[in-house]
């Protein structure tokens, strides 16, 4: 596989591409949804939510934790993840950013 050439792009480009990224999966998305209705930190219920294994769980996890869009805390022997609120501010505006530079009435085809 090639190289991405990320580097070539702007940081904030190269931020919502990894925003993105982290959003392009249903399961991901569920999570989001589970822990956003809940506002508080969820260890393994998550599991339970999710028709999928422990081990798919926690890949989605990790990859919502390395866009930033949620945080882990470590309580004993589980791990509870919750919202970074200040990261998922960051995220919406990124988002809204993007989709407010479409202006109506630009017609190309």
């Amino acid at each position: 596989m090639g190289a991405t050439k990320s580097y070539e792009f702007s940081v904030e480009d190269n931020k919502l591409a990894k925003i993105a990224k982290a959003l392009a999966h249903p399961a991901r998305i569920a999570v989001l949804n589970l822990l956003a209705k809940r506002q508080t930190c969820v260890c393994g219920d998550i599991v339970n939510e999710l028709p999928l294994s422990q081990s798919t769980v926690s890949q989605h996890l990790k990859e919502l934790k390395e866009a930033g869009l949620i945080t882990g805390e470590i309580e004993g022997a589980k791990v509870c993840y919750c919202i970074d609120a200040k990261e998922w501010k960051v995220a919406q505006a990124a988002l809204t950013q993007l989709f407010e530079t479409y202006k109506e009435g630009n017609r190309c085809c």
